[in-house]
């Protein structure tokens, strides 16, 4: 839960008490505009199977790994609707709602009540997809490694976080890797928990981390100043005022506007994620209610917070990403352990949440995470291209693939399905090529 959702919340009795006293007593796939959803962009993979580089002579695929945040979800709970249902009751009972809000609220408790029956938090019907279609294009991917894993009878380790919706991803997926070869089902070992590797901002190793985000004076003063922005009002106004008379959203306190349009846009950031529970399967159409222009401007606020909060941050600090070295050394350790024989595992599937993926990601250096804030030049879209729905949409994924030729070990690494370089101090096989030595990847991150 971001800030301002947080503020939504809070805001919600206070809203409802002054709108009583104030106002009189009479009575499916992702749409356009991706980048407005933030972190709660649906999955697509970014690269067709048919474009990925062949593998240097001589290689064959012998183990694979990845790293994948849960599928689509349900909102994690109910308090953005109930806010905005407040408001649109006391609306109606005024004669203040707009044509379009006449509509917005039937269709808020429609999505509300399919939410609740998801299950607040829950993977839906698309997330459940997401993660099943990962899984077969793996499998299609790697169709010798699979093959060589069902004929040795090496285990497939599977691993979560052990939070509700990740232990359910991990569970699809691995059914729907079983589903294509019934030779793997039985070397696919039970979903298993480890918190301290994939819910490391919650563990053990995170102390240092939650105080910042609980403590830290410019942290908080950075948000406080970019989030503040005039432009936020402006646009919690136009957003209300699609929904709401002008009188109704004038007498409303400037914050109590900022959170009740906060809680419109994590409607319609959500919605996507449900649309197989719309009605007839045809989404929830809440592009309808925010402009393209107030939709990006909330998603911007959003990003704004997972930038600083667990992304890149600021340029003197590693705060926000350094936990991530238990995940990157775990990636490594499975890699090494292959190489060395000591490993009877042919592949490692982890299955975790956007604030384990943003951080490894800025760890890793992937396209996107590459440049933190300084204080003369703040996370903006201008200067910056770090966004939500590229780096951890829902069901993101790293994924690494390792071949051997006569002991000699390579990696592909697989960003969201597509071919992704390692960063920039790291050399490749040959120029241009998606295959790094791993000898040269452990060189490169410290490790030889």
């Amino acid at each position: 839960m971001n800030r301002l959702t947080r503020a939504a919340s809070a805001l919600a009795l206070t809203t409802c008490t002054v709108l009583a006293a104030a106002l009189p007593s009479q009575a499916a796939a992702q749409p356009a505009h991706r980048e407005t959803y933030g972190t709660k962009a649906t999955y697509a993979p970014r690269q067709s199977a048919r474009t990925y580089q062949k593998a240097p002579a001589g290689f064959t695929p012998v183990f694979t790994e990845n790293v994948s945040r849960h599928g689509s979800r349900s909102a994690t709970d109910g308090e953005d609707g109930d806010l905005v249902l407040a408001l649109w009751d006391k609306a109606q009972a005024a004669g203040q709602l707009t044509g379009k809000g006449e509509e917005f609220g039937p269709k808020v408790r429609a999505l509300q009540a399919a939410m609740a029956k998801v299950g607040y938090g829950n993977l839906s019907g698309l997330g459940k997809r997401e993660l099943q279609d990962t899984a077969v294009r793996m499998a299609d991917r790697l169709p010798s490694l699979f093959a060589g894993i069902a004929r040795k009878g090496e285990k497939i380790d599977v691993v979560s976080s052990g939070q509700g919706r990740a232990v359910d991803s991990a569970n699809l997926y691995a059914g729907a890797l079983a589903a294509t070869d019934p030779a793997l089902k039985p070397l696919i070992g039970a979903t298993r928990t480890d918190k301290d590797l994939l819910y490391f901002h919650k563990a053990d190793g995170g102390a240092a981390y939650r105080d910042y985000i609980a403590n830290d004076k410019r942290l908080a003063d950075t948000l406080a100043t970019l989030t503040g922005q005039p432009k936020t009002h402006r646009a919690a106004d136009s957003v209300l005022r699609r929904l709401f008379k002008a009188a109704f959203v004038e007498r409303l306190p400037a914050a109590d506007r900022v959170a009740a349009a906060t809680a419109v846009y994590n409607l319609y950031a959500i919605a996507p994620a449900m649309a197989e529970e719309s009605p007839d399967g045809k989404g929830w159409g809440m592009q309808r209610y925010l402009s393209t222009s107030d939709a990006a401007w909330f998603g911007y606020l959003g990003d704004t917070e997972d930038f600083y909060e667990k992304g890149p941050g600021f340029a003197d600090s590693d705060i926000t990403y350094k936990m991530a070295g238990v995940l990157l050394d775990d990636l490594f350790k499975q890699v090494e352990a292959k190489r060395a024989g000591t490993s009877t595992l042919g592949a490692e599937l982890r299955f975790t949440h956007a604030e384990e993926i943003i951080p490894l990601a800025a760890l890793l250096g992937l396209p996107g995470s590459t440049d933190p804030a300084t204080v003369d030049q703040p996370y903006t879209y201008a200067a910056n291209p770090w966004r939500g729905a590229d780096v951890a949409p829902l069901g993101s994924n790293i994924q690494w693939d390792v071949y051997e030729n006569n002991g000699r070990y390579a990696l592909r690494m697989l960003y969201n399905e597509r071919e992704t370089a390692f960063k920039a101090a790291c050399h490749p096989l040959a120029k241009g090529s998606k295959f790094y030595d791993l000898d040269e990847l452990e060189r490169c991150f410290g490790r030889s």
